[in-house]
């Protein structure tokens, strides 16, 4: 368990026996594909740390429309503004596949910081990282134009397989257009033109990058 708890950003810089107080605090829970562990506007009391499998991370408005904050995989943690204040949660998380957490309630976080001062200090650092990156994911929405948009997403998810640059997780058109904040519509016009100018192919759902994408359409 320590050694999982090390590939997890938050506790970066931590020390075994620290992480070991992580540990000692956090109950393990598994949750069925399509579980939402976390609801938009509800109470908040505890972080989810995921320890295997696959969650989204969503906003939505009154018309249930959906805006795809992230897709997080393990070593990855939700619901941590939880731990530092009183208001309700900021966004949903439903879980993409059956997933394993570590869950910490807000009391044993607490303790956990009043008992061990040295753990608070570092996870502060951790959390503003956290904070400087979503920073970052709201200034590419606010201020790129839609297939600039699409472009840094297939770049961030491709990885190299077998020699090819690829897109390994399943993507409809519809799950870029919610990553994105586009509609359908536009995601599907720009991935046919993506395809016919031979920078994509699509095969068995998966995407597979020929060349560098253009930076601009």
């Amino acid at each position: 368990m320590i050694s999982t708890l090390k590939q997890i950003p938050l506790f970066s810089g931590l020390s075994d026996q620290e992480l070991e107080h992580i540990e000692a605090s956090a109950t393990a829970k598994t949750y069925a594909k399509g579980t939402i562990i976390i609801d938009e506007g509800d109470a908040g009391s505890s972080m989810f740390l995921l320890m295997q499998g696959r969650v989204k991370v969503f906003v939505s408005d009154s018309s249930g429309k959906e805006y795809v904050l992230a897709i997080l995989g393990p070593g990855e943690y939700v619901g941590e503004l939880a731990l530092l204040d009183d208001e309700p949660r900021t966004a949903s998380v439903e879980t993409e596949e059956q997933s394993t957490f570590l869950v910490i309630v807000k009391e044993d976080f607490l303790t956990l910081l009043r008992e061990h001062p040295p753990i608070m200090f570092k996870l502060l650092l951790n959390l503003a990282r956290r904070s400087r990156q979503l920073t970052e994911a709201v200034k590419n929405l606010a201020l790129k134009d839609v297939y600039s948009r699409v472009r840094l997403l297939l770049e961030d998810l491709a990885v190299e397989h077998d020699g090819q640059l690829m897109v390994e997780e399943p993507m409809t058109q519809q799950a870029i257009a919610d990553r994105v904040g586009s509609s359908r519509e536009m995601v599907a016009r720009i991935m046919k033109e993506l395809v016919f100018g031979g920078y994509v192919r699509i095969e068995n759902r998966r995407m597979i990058i020929l060349q560098k994408l253009p930076e601009a359409f």
